[in-house]
């Protein structure tokens, strides 16, 4: 099968290398697209995010979704022709956070495109069979690769315990900050205001449902969340751009005993916040990493038309193409909010 590599910091290659044998509780799943997620663009940048550090040759890519083409001996939940959304973590299942529920946090997960560990820029991949989900028939596999980051965005309003009659502040417009406006509206928020630095971005929100949005480079942010709020400040924010003065504008614009939930990670993972103000207010701060027991939830959300996951993707590459896809992806973050690889 044809993998793409990554070989240096900004350089693509391809290799050649066996399709994988399942084992008796695994699925063969011939993949049909991958999303770009920003942490391959950080490591395709940068070669690192903190201490995952990239070892070239090493396959990026975690968003898959593709079509059961075999299965293992003891695999009775799918069959050959299934289509599947790939959930990419495998954790160890007996840890104390594997048994309480909260496998996200297993410190001895197996993630795609985590170093060391290979991601699914390639044709094949061979995964444990209850980490395919398989997707109704009317969901395509172009939506069953974006379930993984609709699963951040669930996961992000289940921690800030969103619900019907809030009203919600997400700053960052890119996939992230989008897949979570997609599933607070899903969850019954009418009242969701989007901020970003790019306009293309904040066109996309607004063409996916946000009540309003906020252009931070040419109006004061939290001003304008005020008056949206009618003074009173909202309820919920969702950072998901990962800057310090979006934290900080967090803080500013929430009513008393709100929520906020932090999900995008900063560059430096050192950021300022005004504490006091934070605990004059008795505010609530939650973080999210990755998701768990989502797939299902986000899978229905999709099926039902609750979310239009496929209004997020402006961009998509042939596989072949994958050297212009990632320079695309990274150097035309204004033109380009989500792409996704074709295989």
């Amino acid at each position: 099968m044809k993998v793409a590599v990554m070989t240096g910091i900004d350089k693509m290659g391809f290799v050649e290398r066996e399709i994988p044998k399942v084992a008796d509780n695994e699925v063969l799943v011939k993949l049909e697209y991958v999303g770009i997620c920003g942490s391959d663009l950080h490591y395709y940048e940068t070669g690192r995010i903190g201490d995952y550090i990239v070892e070239p040759p090493f396959v990026l890519g975690h968003e898959p979704g593709g079509i059961v083409v075999e299965i293992g001996k003891n695999v009775t939940n799918l069959k050959v022709g299934d289509k599947v959304a790939l959930e990419p973590g495998k954790t160890c299942g007996h840890c104390e956070f594997c048994k309480t529920g909260k496998y996200n946090l297993c410190p001895d997960v197996v993630f795609f495109a985590t170093p060391p560990v290979d991601g699914v820029f390639q044709e094949y991949v061979a995964h444990e069979a209850d980490l395919c989900f398989k997707l109704p028939d009317n969901v395509s596999t172009l939506e069953g690769a974006l379930i993984e980051p609709l699963a951040v965005g669930f996961h992000a309003a289940n921690q800030g315990g969103a619900h019907a009659g809030q009203s919600a502040v997400i700053t960052g417009a890119g996939c992230i900050g989008l897949v979570t406006m997609l599933a607070l509206k899903a969850m019954g928020l009418t009242e969701i205001y989007v901020v970003d630095i790019m306009q293309n971005r904040l066109e996309k929100a607004r063409e996916l449902g946000a009540t309003a949005v906020i252009n931070g480079k040419e109006k004061d942010v939290v001003k304008e969340v005020l008056e949206l709020t009618r003074g009173a400040g909202c309820d919920l924010v969702f950072e998901t751009a990962g800057t310090e003065i979006t934290t900080q504008q967090a803080v500013s614009m929430t009513k008393r005993g709100a929520t906020i939930v932090l999900v995008g990670y900063s560059k430096s993972g050192v950021v300022n916040v005004p504490l006091s103000l934070a605990m004059d207010k008795e505010l609530t701060f939650k973080t999210v990493f990755r998701y768990r027991h989502i797939y299902p939830t986000a899978i229905k959300a999709v099926a039902s038309g609750k979310v239009n996951l496929k209004g997020i993707v402006t961009n998509v590459f042939d596989f072949n193409d994958i050297q212009n896809a990632m320079d695309s992806s990274s150097r035309k973050k204004a033109e380009i909010v989500k792409a996704v690889i074709k295989m």
